[in-house]
């Protein structure tokens, strides 16, 4: 029976695992201590995904290697390089088409919408590493050593999303407290669901005309973060919220992450198109209403441009 392998079970790996399993294929879902959730289209496996000749057993005959395992964001740059050697040896080994999950890192500071054909040209180390990583799976393409693709989302909404909107701005909303974040609040801004993403990930790995180039994850709304702040509290039914612009150190302090989240690119334009319009057929035909735009948070940054994405 085919299978589809997806390594890292946090909230984008394991909405991407359920809608695989929901759809009626298998699935291994792999990580260090072989958690994620229960489903009898799931197995759960405990391994290293960095560790190619144990990915490469596990991965022997799968549709797809779906990769949204990352490591803690202050070791990227340690870290990342041997995992993703460790998925792309695998997805060469065995012919498993391999969709990376990446974001807007590479592209640096963009004056327009970023599209999914602009050259990297990072400016920050973080987004350096994750160009270097897409260059050498798209080598490996266009050898024809692998199969790859890559999906990138923009800051992400959704439950269980681990963002400094949610760490930060979503608690004090629903608490009715002032809190200040590190961006233009009225800024139009592209947001990414959880569910989007998973749902973009899966329609990339099985349509064949993905393979060899980036797409965009559907972006759930163009709202500025301090629209975004009101509809959760009108939806929760908190205080109108007191937003306030604040430097990233001050914002993430407190926070899991800390404020280090890197520079991003921005601009004005139109959100990505749904992705059953750029060619891929995504569930429900794409992208998530406005509404949905109060259901999450979203990575903030020091005070910056719009961030709009489209295909």
């Amino acid at each position: 029976m085919s299978f589809h392998v997806v390594t890292g079970a946090g909230p984008t790996g394991t909405a991407t695992a359920l809608l695989l399993a929901g759809s009626g294929e298998q699935v291994r879902l792999v990580t260090r201590r072989g958690t994620g959730p229960e489903h009898p289209g799931i197995e759960r496996i405990a391994a290293d995904a960095a560790d190619a000749d144990a990915l490469t057993a596990l991965a022997e005959g799968a549709l797809s290697l779906v990769n949204c395992a990352a490591p803690p964001y202050h070791r990227w740059l340690t870290e990342f390089p041997p995992l993703a050697a460790g998925l792309l040896t695998a997805a060469e080994r065995t012919g498993a088409g391999y969709v990376m999950l990446g974001n807007l890192y590479g592209y640096g500071p963009v004056d327009g919408p970023l599209t999914e054909d602009l050259p990297a040209a990072p400016t920050s180390r973080k987004g350096t590493l994750r160009a270097a990583l897409w260059a050498e799976a798209l080598a490996a393409h266009r050898a024809g050593r692998a199969r790859v693709t890559e999906v990138r989302a923009s800051d992400f909404l959704g439950r269980g999303a681990t963002s400094l909107f949610g760490f930060t701005v979503v608690p004090a909303v629903l608490a009715g407290e002032p809190v200040g974040y590190p961006a233009d609040l009225d800024a139009p801004h592209s947001w990414s669901h959880l569910g989007d993403v998973a749902a973009t990930l899966v329609a990339a790995a099985r349509n064949e005309a993905s393979w060899g180039r980036a797409w965009h994850v559907p972006s759930t709304s163009e709202a500025s973060a301090r629209e975004v702040a009101r509809r959760l509290a009108a939806a929760a039914g908190a205080p109108e919220p007191a937003l306030t612009a604040a430097h990233r150190r001050r914002a993430g302090r407190s926070g899991p992450v800390g404020g280090r989240n890197p520079r991003r690119g921005g601009g004005d334009g139109l959100p990505v198109r749904p992705a059953a319009a750029a060619g891929l057929d995504a569930y429900g035909g794409g992208a998530r209403g406005d509404g949905d735009a109060v259901r999450g948070g979203g990575r903030g940054d020091r005070p910056r441009r719009a961030v709009v994405v489209r295909s």
